[in-house]
């Protein structure tokens, strides 16, 4: 349960413009979408992020680690649009 909502979308923030230039040098880009109580974060990639093949591994290895490292109450990270194919 996230105790303090809106902090913790503020240091999600933080983080995504945080890797946001690594992404933005590849083509890409991330947006926030939403904050679950259970501490999933959900973000949508964009431009060469979307349907890349190594995109769970930077979602993985950069996205939920620089946003863990932010705000260590959240538990992932997920791309939405792999819950949209999944519908």
């Amino acid at each position: 349960m996230i105790e303090n909502r809106e902090n913790t979308i503020d240091k999600i923030n933080i983080a995504l413009n945080e890797i946001r230039p690594f992404l933005n040098s590849d083509g890409g880009d991330i947006s926030f979408v939403e904050l679950d109580a259970d501490g999933t974060v959900k973000v949508k990639l964009h431009g060469a992020c979307n349907g890349c093949s190594v995109n769970q591994m930077t979602l993985k290895s950069g996205v939920e680690m620089t946003v863990k490292k932010h705000a260590p109450e959240v538990t992932r990270v997920i791309e939405i649009s792999k819950l949209e194919e999944a519908k």
